[in-house]
């Protein structure tokens, strides 16, 4: 077994290197190395003292994983995490070369890890979380996911593989009473994260949860919670902490601690992500979690990739806002505080069926100096229905991206790009930004 598993750390770097000098961010190197050692992950995940914690929901798990990471690390713990988001067994196998011995040992107190939603009930099986984190349930890949309910399955599945904790969006239609669902319930402590009424009513579309039907008695909002969003401005956020040992949601000014923080963007959906975030470390850390440290985490942290990343450009600032789905295009698009003065869309076959953006409102957007991508064409008749007006079309992504790049910088704000998954890897590839971990210029 050793042999084996060395033989997989020693290729799979290899084939990492590889893919790096062409453009990074491969799950490749981990399917070949599980290839090799089927039980690598496995087996090294089983290593880790303090466990995994496994960070999942339809949108905000790249961003919450990141937040979560750092503020563990804040309070003094070696965290494993899949940074770059690869949040299938390969991707995680993949971050796992870069952090093992060439034996396979990994030097970590704990695992904090983005799992994909389809693959979770496996994933669950194979890393046996001690505590679950769910963020949400939304519209997202119909053509994968079918409905938002086979999700739900899928998450409950997820969430009763947890034994210590399990922390839920009770703003969301069905994480609200996820913990009454799930069968047996072993002795888990079970805590909610969410933000006041007025925020969460005072959003545009809400927080985008999927309609539940049938399921009257199921109330976003109805939970107390142990963490809560109590102001937001711009960027940054207020929120509540109770304190552990002190009934969730005691809204007693003396009891909770209020904390100031930095989000990676703007909008009430970064907020929730940074208050789950906080809430599973709380269920984490206990006793040893410390307020004023997520303040400290989240302050210095660096945005991941392609969420609401702003990159520099020839001295230039663009901001790349990603469309995954209904729900994080919408999102994302209430939260600009004006119609952005250049503003450039691409979107390719990774979003197979666009038909779901005749559901999406874009008022948020008064023109849009340039749309690329196989798919263009099928948002630029939507914003013809709209009347918004289309400076220009070109299905050549570099000769587009070179044309909106060309333009003056804009007299405020700066330039902003809405991509879809695979046109963000693609366009950032393309600017030098090739280095998924770090995010910096290749």
């Amino acid at each position: 077994m050793a042999i084996r598993t060395t033989a997989a750390v020693l290729v799979g770097r290899a084939v990492r290197v590889a893919a790096r000098l062409r453009g990074g961010g491969s799950a490749i190197p981990g399917n070949i190395a599980l290839k090799i050692d089927p039980g690598f992950l496995e087996r090294t995940i089983a290593s880790i003292p303090d466990g995994v914690v496994a960070v999942s929901g339809s949108n905000g798990k790249s961003t919450t994983t990141n937040m979560l990471a750092a503020i563990i690390r804040a309070h003094g713990l070696k965290v494993f995490t899949n940074p770059s988001g690869g949040n299938l067994p390969q991707g995680i196998a993949s971050a796992l070369l870069s952090e093992v011995t060439v034996s396979g040992r990994l030097d970590a107190d704990i695992a904090i890890l983005e799992i994909d939603e389809g693959y979770g009930t496996r994933l669950a099986e194979l890393l046996k979380p001690k505590t679950v984190l769910l963020l949400n349930i939304q519209i997202d890949q119909l053509n994968r996911y079918h409905e938002p309910d086979r999700v739900a399955a899928m998450l409950g599945r997820v969430a009763a593989a947890s034994t210590d904790g399990l922390i839920l969006n009770r703003e969301d239609n069905f994480l609200v009473d996820l913990d009454a669902q799930i069968p047996g319930r072993p002795s888990r402590t079970v805590s909610f994260f969410g933000g006041v009424p007025s925020l969460v009513d005072g959003a545009s579309h809400g927080v985008a949860s999927a309609d539940r039907f049938g399921a009257a008695s199921a109330v976003p909002g109805s939970r107390p919670a142990a963490v809560e969003v109590v102001a937001l401005d711009g960027a940054r956020a207020t929120l509540a902490i109770t304190p552990v040992g002190t009934p969730d949601g005691d809204t007693d000014a003396a009891a909770r601690t209020e904390i100031e923080v930095r989000l990676p963007a703007r909008g009430m959906h970064y907020a929730l992500d940074a208050a789950g975030a906080a809430a599973a470390a709380r269920s984490v850390l206990g006793d040893r979690f410390r307020p004023e440290l997520v303040s400290r985490a989240l302050d210095t942290l660096e945005t991941v990739y392609g969420r609401g990343e702003l990159l520099e450009v020839e001295g230039e600032q663009i901001e790349i806002i990603m469309m995954k789905n209904p729900a994080s295009l919408q999102l994302n698009l209430d939260s600009l505080e004006t119609a952005p003065e250049q503003v450039f869309l691409a979107v390719d076959e990774g979003t197979p069926d666009p038909s779901w953006i005749y559901d999406i409102d874009f008022s948020a957007l008064d023109h849009v100096d340039g749309i690329t991508g196989s798919k263009a064409w099928q948002f630029a008749v939507r914003f013809g229905y709209l009347g918004i007006p289309v400076v220009a079309v070109d299905l050549d992504v570099k000769a587009a991206l070179k044309q909106f790049l060309a333009l003056p910088r804009p007299a405020s704000g700066h330039k902003v790009m809405i991509l879809n998954y695979e046109q963000m890897m693609l366009i950032r590839k393309i600017l030098g930004f090739k280095e998924l971990e770090g995010g910096g210029a290749a």
